[in-house]
């Protein structure tokens, strides 16, 4: 085979020797447009993980990167005039340009033809030359390769929020220095790392807005420089800044991230009378933020997957559709995590107005890739102190975050987990059963601090099915206060939440195990919304509200809340998402009024905020109230994280105490990027920028999830569902797992009830 790597870079380099070493036979040439020891880059930063897939992939070149690198294992951040730092992180630093040494060496030694200072213009006339069979396009960032195909390719570019400048300084740090530094337009922050025995790379980065009202953007490069060295000066101890990019004029120097996304890798054309496959690879085919140090990881990981494919699959096609598939899915997932990272630093005075103890949590935990327990094993002191300051205990060993009490107006909880509304479609005319007894009050008995009832709805034709639940008289009441009576009595200092909702646009349908969201068969009855939009083409066109409509749920809400309060419920909630009818007010995408409740944001949202404050003003004022919302609609024209907001804001004002933050569910068209814990940001970003308490919902699965999410203080509380439907014990078991391998906690945070089934969960592990 005739291999062809358009691009000198890590991908090109390390995915050439490999093929090589597999395939000695194989001819292969290595294209570069800059010199041997031309590069524009200071260190790169390599984890432990990935240099044993260097080992194991060629032990010979990881050797010499192994013995070229500068390692650590502490992180240190400087925020506000203090310094916190932790062990156990696992990090390598080596010259970019020493990596590349080391791989055109290797390359060399093996028989890889080395062409340099020749820059492609044309990769198929290059193909021809060389009679490639297969051409690697590991052309970097701003890969021509990748635009010229880009009808194949699909790449998405999304220039990201910060500008950053690569710089190397002398001064060298022995940990992974963050310097967080604020000035009277915002925050800047320098990342910094050694790389060799005198050099360490010294990135700045700060928000486009700050960077242009510093008049960085007007200045020259050395001006530019010292201003950052000024800033930083304390940290550089009279070590000045330098930059090795001096072919850049002026301010280009400072760069916006372009995070890179291709829809696909593989390229065919027809060059020479052949079919040849033209593969992405390295930055030319995705690119990951700078701050988690994956952009170099990711190339190397590429060449080591392309070839074990080739190794594994001796059809050509089917190993490059085997690379594809496999690498796209690895890659998004670091991505995502990238995306998480990224976006943490660009909005760092979002989180300025935490401790520094708590700030450096979350810096550690930004991209949701490490956890809680993942820090204890790195560090596991340090997260002990951590988890001390976090419960304000100094005297006894602290509980994990999870089981923090939390006080909310003159309720207070025992831990923050709460157990998610469920609908169970097991009413009967809008009665409580049973059913809802025994479900509910399982889970009142299973350890959490609150358990939802689920959607429960103002008025018979505010049911989703006709086997949800109602609180429209004194009979349902009745029904739902025995349910409240038993939990109160048996679950433990267990609370209970009520959670009122209409379906509007979304009512009248089938049982969520016949033909979800699907219309009844027969005795449908009719739907109101805020517009005569129909929620599917399948589902019937609601009539879109009147004012005497709106007068008279939002008294039917507020008979329902009085209804709540008589019951015993200690929470309640108004549900304003998932395309349900107050929901339908707040999206763009079903809200078409032109009177005073459509329009801008403020407009949709005011109706929601009518119902909710005449709520407000008959639920009893010692106990809380929280608002359910969609904090995306994941569809064109839609609400987004900044609406969100927003949403958040009005309803802080109108004395909302919690925002329950979910996503999504307003139209059928929505398509939300999942993964886990894929809605924690929006919970993150909303109590952090505007300060008010929220729960975090969505594919929160662990308790090692939910200690992340509140020690990092992304949010006041976790729902679960899906592991509560499984074992309404799981606070419970997950707290006797915990407690396992831990020190004794002291009796507040598990009492009574709660420690006999601790225990007794205890014993039924062993």
């Amino acid at each position: 085979m005739h291999i062809l790597c358009l691009g000198g870079g890590p991908a090109g380099l390390y995915f050439a020797l490999l093929m090589k070493l597999q395939n000695p036979a194989s001819q292969i040439t290595v294209v570069e447009r800059n010199r041997p020891f031309d590069t524009f880059g200071w260190g790169v930063v390599l984890s432990d993980q990935t240099l044993d897939n260097l080992r194991a992939a060629d032990p010979v070149s990881a050797q010499l990167i192994g013995d070229a690198f500068n390692h650590w294992d502490d992180v240190e951040v400087f925020f506000k005039g203090r310094s916190v730092r932790s062990g156990g992180h696992g990090f390598c630093g080596i010259g970019r340009k020493r990596l590349l040494n080391i791989l055109q060496d290797r390359c060399i030694a093996l028989g890889v033809d080395l062409v340099f200072e020749t820059d492609v213009q044309d990769d198929q006339a290059m193909a021809a030359k060389y009679q490639a069979d297969i051409v690697i396009a590991s052309d970097g960032l701003n890969s021509r390769i990748r635009n010229r195909y880009a009808d194949t390719f699909k790449p998405d570019i999304d220039l990201r929020a910060c500008r950053f400048v690569w710089l190397g300084t002398h001064k060298t740090f022995d940990a992974f220095t963050f310097a967080f530094e604020q000035t009277e337009h915002g925050w800047f922050a320098a990342h910094a790392y050694k790389f060799d025995d005198n050099t360490s790379t010294f990135i700045v980065e700060t928000p486009e807005a700050v960077w242009k009202a510093h008049g960085l953007d007007q200045m020259s490069q050395e001006e530019g420089i010292a201003f950052c060295e000024k800033l930083f000066a304390k940290y550089l101890d009279g070590n000045t800044l330098m930059n090795n990019a001096t072919h850049v004029r002026g301010s280009a120097i400072w760069i916006r991230f372009p995070r890179v996304v291709c829809e696909r890798w593989v390229h065919h054309e027809n060059i020479g009378g052949k079919d040849v496959p033209i593969v992405l690879m390295g930055d030319a085919a995705h690119t990951a933020h700078f701050s988690i140090g994956s952009g170099t990881k990711l190339a190397l990981e590429d060449a080591i997957e392309l070839t074990q494919c080739f190794a594994q699959t001796p059809e050509p096609a089917k190993a490059l559709e085997t690379y594809e598939a496999l690498r796209s899915v690895e890659v998004l997932k670091i991505q995502n995590a990238a995306r998480n990272s990224t976006e943490w630093f660009e909005n760092v005075d979002r989180y300025s107005g935490l401790d520094a103890e708590q700030f450096f949590y979350s810096l550690l935990t930004r991209s949701q890739r490490i956890s809680h327990e993942n820090l204890r094993v790195r560090d596991a002191s340090w997260l002990r102190g951590y988890e001390q300051w976090l419960a304000k205990s100094a005297d006894h060993p602290a509980p994990p975050p999870m089981l923090l009490p939390l006080k909310v107006r003159e309720l207070q909880l025992k831990n923050r987990i709460v157990v998610s509304p469920m609908a169970t479609y097991s009413a009967v005319d809008g009665m409580p059963q049973d059913f809802h007894l025994v479900h509910l009050g399982a889970r009142a008995l299973g350890g959490a601090a609150m358990v939802f009832a689920e959607m429960t709805a103002p008025c018979p034709e505010g049911r989703i099915t006709p086997g949800c639940p109602g609180l429209w008289n004194e009979e349902q009441m009745r029904a739902w206060k025995r349910i409240v009576d038993f939990a109160h009595r048996s679950g433990e200092g267990v609370a209970m939440g009520m959670q009122l909702g209409h379906s509007g646009p979304k009512g009248s349908t089938q049982l969520g195990w016949e033909a979800p969201d699907e219309p009844l068969p027969a005795g449908n009855w009719p739907l109101l919304a805020a517009s005569a939009v129909s929620y599917g083409p399948t589902n019937a066109v609601p009539a879109a509200m009147t004012r005497d409509d709106m007068d008279r749920l939002k008294a039917q809400f507020v008979q329902s809340t009085r209804y709540a309060a008589q019951a015993g419920f200690d929470w309640l909630e108004l549900h304003c998402a998932h395309g349900y009818l107050l929901s339908s007010f707040i999206t763009p995408l079903t809200n078409q009024r032109t009177d005073e409740y459509g329009g801008p944001l403020e407009n949709r949202c005011r109706y929601p905020l009518e119902v909710f404050e005449a709520m407000r003003a008959v639920w009893p004022a010692h106990l809380p109230m929280s608002v359910r919302i969609s904090a995306h609609d994941w569809a064109p024209g839609g609400n987004t994280a900044d609406d969100a907001v927003a949403i958040a804001r009005l309803f802080k004002a109108a004395g909302c105490d919690f925002i329950d933050v979910s996503s999504g569910q307003t139209t059928r068209a929505a398509k939300p990027v999942y993964g886990r814990m894929y809605q924690t940001p929006f919970a993150d970003r909303i109590r952090n920028e505007i300060g008010i308490r929220t729960i975090a919902v969505g594919a929160i699965s662990e308790v090692d999830h939910v200690n992340s999410i509140i020690a990092a203080g992304r949010a006041d509380l976790c729902a679960i569902a899906r592991p509560h439907l499984a074992d309404p014990a799981w606070t419970l078991h997950e707290a006797a797992k915990l407690q396992s391998r831990a020190v004794d906690w002291p009796k507040p945070y598990l009492s009574g009830r709660d420690q006999l089934y601790r225990e007794l969960s205890k014993q039924k592990q062993v």
